[in-house]
């Protein structure tokens, strides 16, 4: 049983990432085929003799070539924590921390996957305590609910306040595919403190942990081991990174396969 319910777990919860990531090949091919076009015609204009000297880069050049995040993904899928490359922002704020959880934990999308959870759940019949029908369902939803909500105020808010983490993701944008795909899923370990420094990941790891930790208190007795724990846990580290790698190639798919469409100011919320 708990092995069904952790690949439901894995596959509902990862189901809108999936969408973005089995897109970052292609995006990624097309993102480094245009800087080799753009040299080879620069080298073909230097060539010749009579050749126009190269307009000058517009002020914008860097902006459009830095891919720019955007708040969401495919339109839905909160992206708030996304940093461009080459971004500066100031230090995040006790504030900043605790708007973040509370704007990822709230927002209209965040009933989606505990919907999906509790369906999944109820038709697999994971817990015969919460019974089946419209109030099984109601139980199964509110204790997906209270897991997302937990694991976001403890992985976005409460540890990074007391080790002074910083919670956002930097986007790195250049480099082969597997060079940022690698970066994108070291983010679960490695960070960024308050200070701009790299630091082992203590939010992610230790909140992860601490919220697996805390769904036991409320979940049926007979799901209160350290093994159910440990895989929900692993699971949840597991799901973060994934949403690392879409982040990371998000902007390449958003400019290259959908041509900008979703192209909003990452500011605005």
């Amino acid at each position: 049983m708990l092995a069904e319910l952790c690949a439901g777990i894995a596959l509902v919860r990862s189901s809108l990432l999936l969408v973005c990531v089995c897109l970052l090949v292609p995006a990624a091919f097309l993102h480094a085929q245009q800087p080799l076009s753009a040299t080879s015609s620069s080298a073909d204009q230097s060539g010749t003799p009579d050749a126009p000297a190269p307009a000058q880069q517009s002020p914008n050049a860097s902006a459009e070539a830095r891919l720019p995040q955007t708040k969401r993904i495919l339109g839905i899928i909160p992206n708030f924590r996304a940093v461009s490359t080459d971004e500066k922002l100031p230090p995040q704020t006790v504030k900043d921390k605790f708007m973040d959880a509370t704007n990822d934990s709230f927002d209209y999308s965040s009933v989606l996957i505990p919907g999906m959870l509790a369906g999944y759940s109820m038709a697999t019949n994971a817990y015969p305590e919460f019974h089946q029908g419209a109030a099984g369902y109601a139980r199964y939803f509110w204790h997906a609910a209270v897991d997302q909500t937990s694991e976001n105020y403890m992985v976005e808010f409460i540890v990074p306040v007391l080790t002074r983490e910083d919670t956002r993701y930097y986007t790195l944008g250049r480099g082969s595919f597997m060079k940022r795909a690698g970066y994108a899923m070291s983010r679960a370990v490695i960070t960024r403190t308050d200070a701009g420094n790299e630091s082992f990941n203590i939010s992610e790891v230790v909140g992860s942990g601490a919220a697996s930790g805390l769904s036991s208190l409320y979940y049926p007795s007979r799901a209160r081991s350290f093994s159910n724990t440990a895989s929900e846990w692993g699971l949840d580290i597991g799901i973060d990174a994934a949403s690392f790698l879409a982040r990371e190639f998000w902007p390449d798919i958003n400019r290259h396969l959908l041509h900008g469409k979703n192209s909003i100011d990452p500011s605005a919320r």
